[in-house]
């Protein structure tokens, strides 16, 4: 069997923050409220040059931000390590986001129209009887996706550097560049790298988990995850099966605080794990997640595995001066359902929209409020979704038992299109007020079951 060394992923605490999610401010007297920066036609007009915009990372969050920039005018540089990166990820992607973002079908590996989620008691509940004809869930590897947004970002005019970025000098003035330090990849084989720097006049920080433009600005640590995923290339019988399926196991085995996953890609299944609470454990968990699979993936064979780390909740601080932070460096993945690439994508292509906004097509120098617009319209647009998964996490994944009532309500029809709506077109879906009370009721009547499920069972294990 492959394994896999865990790397210790620095810059990441282990306990949240005191401040909530999206902490709202304080609302003072109007005669005592802060001034807002205000940017704009004030700012400073270029001379004999556009503005000049790095983009650190090279994955969804930084391609879409490389790919904008260099549409509206901005000289845009996009720094990315790992050109063949791989990210370990489920791979879905909203039905919106093939629209929204132009994607060609053929990077997409699978149509998923139907889903298992499967309780810790093994009882399988099938999802997607609401879909019309022709929605689905679309499965990609992020190797694919990645390489084809910073492609189409190249083909826009951005410059993509083979390099890994090492650091940042701030400026002291609102005029001055920043300065980059990085080890430059290009034409090279291996290797230490070559030492070289770079000047622009705004950074996007689209590099992960472990971000080094986050630590650059101070921006804080955060709560983290970790996922661990093994590509298993199954017999193609096997493989019928996850022709346009895909599966979620829930219960402590296979997580305490997360959940298992058999998703298809093109040729072979990924199946992964995740945890924020035990990470040491697991390799455990992840093991418990084949053995649950075991029959449908038998006789496969594991054709690589990977680690890394999720973000569980955004940064502290997403913003300094003329640096933005975007994806999983300022913390955009979902609690319960931990999706990512949408958010990033989207976050990238939002913040840079802000930059080409406020510089005028990269003919004016850029100010924190300029970038600071890209902030407030996340967080008015997607605060609610990220604060109803993280109640619905805290509630449905605390004990097996709440899993049990969490996969009983996923059988409802109504809880179904009302998810899938949601998730499928990113946006919030009015619902049946008669329809809405039948589900809080079926709700409060599966978690006072699950209640009592479990009282029962810590009798047993006195």
């Amino acid at each position: 069997m492959n394994s896999i060394a865990l790397k210790t992923f620095v810059g990441l605490r282990q306990t949240s923050p005191d401040a909530p999610h999206f902490a709202a401010r304080p609302r003072l007297p109007p005669s005592h409220r802060k001034l807002r920066i205000v940017a704009g036609k004030f700012s400073q007009k270029l001379q004999g040059r556009n503005l000049r915009v790095a983009v650190v990372g090279g994955g969804p969050a930084g391609g879409a931000a490389a790919e904008a920039l260099a549409k509206g005018g901005v000289e845009t540089f996009l720094i990315e390590r790992k050109l063949d990166n791989c990210k370990p990820c489920g791979g879905a992607i909203p039905l919106c986001m093939v629209g929204e973002f132009d994607l060609p079908l053929d990077i997409i590996d699978r149509r998923v129209t139907k889903m298992k989620m499967i309780s810790p008691s093994n009882v399988a509940v099938d999802i997607g009887r609401t879909l019309k004809p022709h929605e689905y869930i679309g499965m990609v590897r992020r190797e694919v996706l990645d390489a084809y947004l910073r492609e189409r970002a190249k083909e826009n005019g951005a410059s993509v550097i083979n390099g890994l970025f090492m650091k940042m000098d701030i400026p002291k003035d609102n005029n001055s560049p920043y300065v980059l330090h990085y080890s430059s990849y290009d034409n090279k084989i291996g290797g230490a790298g070559e030492k070289r720097t770079l000047e622009v006049d705004a950074v996007i920080g689209a590099d992960g988990a472990n971000s080094r433009v986050a630590k650059s600005i101070d921006a804080g640590e955060y709560e983290y995850a970790i996922a661990f995923q093994e590509r298993v290339k199954i017999p193609d019988d096997k493989m019928a099966y996850y022709e346009d399926l895909a599966e979620m196991y829930v219960g402590d085995d296979v997580s305490p605080d997360f959940y298992g996953w058999v998703f298809p890609k093109c040729d072979h299944v990924a199946v992964g794990t995740g945890t924020v609470t035990h990470k040491g454990d697991i390799k455990k968990f992840q093991l418990a997640t084949r053995k649950r699979a075991e029959e449908k993936i038998l006789g496969g064979k594991i054709i690589r595995v990977e680690a890394h780390p999720i973000p569980e909740h955004p940064r502290p601080r997403r913003l300094l001066g003329r640096v933005a932070l975007v994806g999983d460096a300022a913390g955009y993945v979902t609690k319960c359902s931990g999706e990512g690439i949408y958010f990033a994508a989207k976050s990238g292509r939002m913040c840079a929209e802000a930059i080409v906004e406020g510089s005028e097509n990269g003919k004016r120098m850029v100010e924190e409020g300029d970038l600071r617009k890209y902030l407030e319209k996340w967080d008015k647009t997607y605060w609610p979704t990220y604060k109803v998964l993280d109640v619905l996490q805290k509630v449905f994944y605390r004990s097996n038992p709440a899993r049990e009532a969490f996969v009983e309500m996923c059988a409802d029809e109504y809880v179904q299109k009302m998810t899938f709506d949601s998730y499928l077109y990113k946006t919030v879906v009015p619902g049946n007020p008669l329809e809405d009370l039948k589900l809080a009721i079926n709700t409060i009547g599966s978690l006072v079951r699950a209640s009592a499920i479990r009282r029962e069972m810590n009798k047993l294990n006195v």
